[in-house]
């Protein structure tokens, strides 16, 4: 079976790209697809692959500022030529599930979310990374071209997997299909919980600066709070929260992978304060055995049991987060029990269900495909 990968856009590494990389692991020799790629914002990441990328690669500015794109994007995704491979895997929150393949080719699409500045708010889109004025003014009329082509492109995959039931749902209301539902992979083999002497007095945030997963309320309630807060991640949002700062919030950057576990499995807690589809770093909390203090959005509500695993907050505010973290006793927190939820996400258990997955709906296509030439 030739297959060949496909993926929204190669200039970041979040959870995102590493289902790309749990892919490369089921079809070692399938070749990537994207709109662009950096390789120095991949630092090393799929190096040696073969990477085929659209004509935006060579247009100036792209890879640094590939949000100023949007209208260019479903024209460049639909010119990849997919003649003569038997299965078409993409993984998309945006345009990857729009390439177009012929009746040969199966056609499968990881779904991480609805095109999110399509459909939920494309005006907070706006706001959140900060385009320019004349931008700003452009994008309500862009955004309607762009909403009928997502509507469209969404019809377009054979099969749909989305990686929890929030998103399952939302798949459900914008594009009116059904989709199996398989969890992202969590490396829970090196996700450890520490022993308790080896924990610290310190709440931990993990992930990418930008303004949806509202590392400010978290900055605004800890600088009241004066307890002690560590931020990992970059991103654009990274000199607004420095600025917003007091003396109890620190900026630790990027950190080896080879180092995050030690912080996971050594906080006090790790605070979530966004609504997420899935939300992979919250999960490598769990498989580090701690809890977590979480917004009560997106799919977060269906993994977290309240009191053993750590607790909610209602709003996205503050004062919210500040009652939420007063409140907060991890002496009730059972480290056995929130690795337990993390375990259902295993990287191995990930790589099955798909294979699995996979080899059914290819099998079932193949049988229909000779259904129709018998007829």
């Amino acid at each position: 079976m030739k297959v060949a990968l496909v993926h929204d856009y190669l200039v970041q590494h979040g959870g995102a790209e590493r289902v790309l990389e749990a892919f490369l692991e089921i079809f070692p020799e399938a070749p990537i697809f994207t709109l662009l790629y950096d390789p120095e914002a991949m630092r090393g990441r799929f190096g040696g692959r073969t990477i085929y990328t659209s004509f935006l690669q060579k247009l100036p500015w792209t890879r640094k500022n590939h949000r100023l794109f949007p209208p260019l994007m479903p024209l460049a995704i639909e010119q990849f030529d997919f003649r003569g491979f038997d299965l078409v895997l993409s993984d998309s929150s945006s345009y990857a599930k729009g390439v177009i393949t012929g009746p040969e080719t199966l056609h499968i699409s990881y779904m991480h979310t609805p095109m999110r500045y399509a459909w939920d708010d494309c005006h907070k889109y706006v706001e959140d990374f900060g385009f320019p004025r004349f931008i700003k003014r452009l994008v309500p009329f862009l955004m309607s071209p762009i909403r009928l082509w997502d509507g469209i492109s969404a019809s377009r995959p054979d099969a749909i997997i989305a990686n929890s039931r929030f998103v399952a749902n939302r798949i459900k209301k914008y594009y009116g299909r059904e989709a199996t539902v398989i969890h992202p992979p969590v490396e829970t083999n090196i996700f450890v919980p520490l022993s308790p002497h080896e924990r610290q007095d310190f709440f931990l945030m993990v992930g990418r600066l930008i303004a949806y997963k509202r590392h400010d309320i978290a900055i605004r309630a800890f600088n009241e709070l004066k307890l002690p807060l560590k931020i990992i991640g970059r991103g654009p949002e990274y000199d607004r929260l420095r600025r917003l700062a007091g003396p109890t919030i620190e900026f630790l950057g990027r950190v080896p992978d080879s180092e995050l576990p030690r912080y996971y499995g050594s906080c006090r807690a790790f605070v979530f304060p966004q609504e997420e589809d899935f939300g992979i770093v919250a999960f490598e909390a769990f498989a580090a055995g701690r809890p977590l203090i979480a917004y009560r959005g997106g799919d977060i509500p269906e993994h977290l049991e309240e009191g053993t695993m750590g607790i909610f907050f209602e709003r996205q505010t503050p004062a919210s987060l500040i009652e939420a973290v007063r409140k907060f006793e991890e002496n009730r927190v059972d480290p056995e029990r929130i690795r337990e939820q993390a375990l259902r996400f295993d990287r191995e258990r990930f790589l099955e269900k798909i294979r699995a997955y996979v080899d059914r709906e290819y099998r079932n296509f193949r049988e229909k495909s000779a259904a129709k030439e018998e007829c």
